[in-house]
């Protein structure tokens, strides 16, 4: 008999962006293992950035149980037009405007823990009812968003004997980088605090993505916490070099807080001093890119070596990466990101492309590139990022600008999900 595995998660086809794809191909394989796997997704959910191609990657043994949801973000926009979306993909300005900062303090002070909480009540009554829940021995929750662990939180006091709950934490919650920004009330972080703190204990297992955010929840509760970092899907690439322009691209959004001013005046520097340089650089941005960044450019004079491409679907980010000479990977200049491991690092990693990675000065990043042998880390104002920019350059003009051969298969999704499956089997 098939033993029942239900996962709610907010993100899922036609979802696009990072956040879908751990539970998408997790998913996939648990049901290869002979699990029965009902996923619990939003039913027209109002998403940041969509890609429809995701939705041919489901895997039709999966079930999936949509339940109705009432998004602020519609109703806002009705009301205050592109400045909701802007802020749902992130986009927040230095300087933020007195409507800008009004949103940001009713997201903080009235959405606790996040605008998806009213969606995380009517699962729980669905699932409450449903016969079929009952019977399941695994429950899942995955965020951000983290009202989706408050399903988790009050279906464990019903169904305790019967179920196991996995509280799976892509980011951390109370720690992440933009609850500063949120312009809390002290009683509004008291609130995270607490249900941060309720979530932790009540569940039976945690899984996080990185060392440093299981060492913080490990200060914070006696829960078992095991890190399953992400990973990649896709056919690792070849190693040889691409054809083309000697392109250096970042996959996936940059704001104005992951701005790399140091690196824009490097290039803008190599490009003035070597003309060879300047007639074969090419710098790619590929996906949401912030105002900031664009004005500085601008300022290093690099619109002109710049293709904006755009978000892309996941398959065109992809192949972009492997069209790449080399591939840029930043992180925000704070401790409060240390935790953070993108998911698109291990995208670059099986692309096979030398990866530039600029971020704080402690990062979980590192180990990981350094142990895959996929690139370079750099501090922001780090001296040598020119030298080593020279280095790549010299090997790509006598064409040996080589992907690494490492073995790279524990960060295989597949592999990750065998990892998951043992937790899931540990009574």
């Amino acid at each position: 008999m098939q033993s029942s595995i239900y996962i709610v998660c907010y993100y899922w086809p036609p979802a696009g962006g990072p956040g879908v794809q751990r539970w998408l191909t997790m998913s996939h394989y648990l049901v290869e293992s002979n699990y029965h796997v009902t996923v619990v997704i939003p039913e027209n959910a109002d998403y940041p950035v969509t890609d429809a191609s995701l939705t041919n990657d489901i895997n039709p043994k999966i079930t999936i149980k949509k339940i109705a949801i009432k998004e602020p973000t519609r109703w806002i926009k009705k009301i205050l037009g592109g400045k909701t979306a802007q802020l749902q993909k992130g986009i927040l300005n230095k300087k933020p405007g007195l409507l800008e900062r009004a949103l940001l303090w009713v997201r903080g002070n009235y959405f606790i823990p996040d605008a998806r909480k009213s969606w995380a009540d009517r699962v729980v009554q669905e699932l409450e009812n449903d016969s079929a829940f009952a019977k399941a021995k695994t429950l899942i929750t995955t965020g951000p968003p983290h009202s989706v662990h408050l399903v988790g939180l009050k279906l464990k006091k019903r169904f305790t004997k019967n179920i196991e709950w996995i509280a799976d934490f892509r980011d951390p919650w109370t720690t992440i980088g933009y609850h500063d920004k949120l312009r809390l009330s002290l009683n509004a972080q008291e609130k995270h605090l607490k249900l941060e703190k309720q979530v932790l204990d009540s569940a039976d297992k945690l899984l996080v993505t990185s060392p440093t955010t299981r060492a913080e929840f490990e200060a914070k509760t006696k829960t078992a916490i095991t890190v399953i970092t992400n990973g990649f899907n896709i056919e690792p690439n070849n190693t040889s070099q691409p054809a083309g322009k000697f392109t250096l691209s970042h996959i996936g959004t940059l704001l104005a807080d992951r701005n790399p001013i140091h690196l824009w005046i490097t290039l803008a520097e190599l490009i003035e001093i070597r003309e060879d340089f300047a007639a074969d650089f090419k710098l790619q941005l590929a996906g949401n890119v912030g105002d900031d960044i664009i004005n500085s450019l601008k300022e290093c004079q690099l619109l002109n070596y710049t293709n904006l491409k755009g978000y892309l679907s996941h398959q065109e980010a992809v192949n972009a990466m492997y069209n790449s000479q080399a591939l840029l990977l930043i992180e925000i200049d704070s401790a409060d990101t240390q935790a953070i491991i993108p998911g698109k690092l291990f995208e670059y990693i099986a692309s096979r492309r030398p990866v530039i990675a600029i971020g704080p000065e402690q990062s979980d990043i590192i180990q990981i590139l350094y142990e895959s042998n996929a690139g370079t880390y750099f501090k922001y104002r780090d001296p040598h990022l020119s030298r080593h920019i020279l280095e790549l350059y010299q090997a790509y003009k006598k064409n040996e600008l080589l992907g690494n051969h490492q073995e790279i298969n524990n960060y295989h999704r597949s592999n990750l999900t065998d990892q998951l499956i043992k937790i899931i089997q540990k009574r």
